[in-house]
């Protein structure tokens, strides 16, 4: 894996650049509970104080990476996003360009990937600093489906909204507010969304599915324009015959 194309860090000082790029080689090799300033020293060649004064903790270097990950595949996104609203794409073909975008970018990062959607670190607690960069998935999902919603392009649930509340007030203040019925429920179903591609995403990188499914990318697709339909976009797909 080329580290470099990977990081988003570039404007971070040289020294912390360069332990970085260390430790995301050796976060492949060991795993995120291998990882501490010792181990990226001893096996970086670096000098143990060089380590420790930029990142003086394991939590301090695993929160780096996290928030390194989290801007890496939240940009991936944004770029696809970006690229086919310039376009004049519709919002399914946005959504579909998006989720691709960060398909490839789990498929090219795994241990990354793994670090921030796979199992806890034993012993590490993500700090506020984290919650920003992983905004940036939903926040890209959300604009997509604020856009929909304005273009009239949603098709209305069959669903009655919830009965009550089941949001927190920032989710609510961060998509603009609660839209009219018949979409006062928008925002949960983009969280059901959500959850569904990051679940969809670790059913594929962790080979959930290889014994199971003989196309993954076109099965991606597919459960993607699936689960768009329960935000009322109806995301079109390739012919199989063609």
């Amino acid at each position: 894996m080329d580290v470099s194309a990977t990081s988003s860090n570039a404007g971070q000082s040289g020294p912390e650049n360069g332990v970085l790029a260390a430790a995301r080689q050796l976060l492949a090799k060991l795993g995120a509970a291998g990882l501490s300033p010792e181990t990226v020293a001893r096996e970086s060649g670096l000098a143990v104080t060089d380590v420790e004064a930029v990142f003086p903790h394991r939590d301090d270097l695993l929160t780096a990476l996290v928030v390194d990950a989290y801007d890496a595949s939240g940009a991936a996104m944004e770029r696809a996003d970006a690229a086919a609203a310039a376009e004049g794409a519709s919002a399914d073909a946005r959504l579909l360009a998006a989720t691709r975008a960060l398909r490839r970018w789990s498929f090219e990062n795994p241990a990354e990937f793994t670090l921030i959607y796979g199992s806890p670190v034993p012993g590490y607690h993500a700090p506020q600093d984290t919650v920003p960069p992983a905004s940036r998935t939903p926040a890209v999902l959300a604009g997509i489906i604020r856009s929909a919603l304005e273009a009239g392009e949603l098709t209305p649930p069959r669903r009655t909204p919830p009965a009550r509340q089941l949001l927190l007030p920032a989710a609510v203040e961060a998509f603009g507010g609660v839209p009219q019925a018949p979409f006062s429920d928008i925002i949960e179903r983009g969280i059901v969304l959500w959850s569904n591609l990051i679940g969809l995403l670790v059913f594929q990188v962790f080979s959930r599915t290889h014994d199971s499914v003989g196309d993954e990318a076109a099965f991606f697709d597919y459960a993607i324009a699936v689960a768009a339909e329960g935000i009322g976009l109806e995301v079109p797909l390739a012919d199989p015959t063609d």
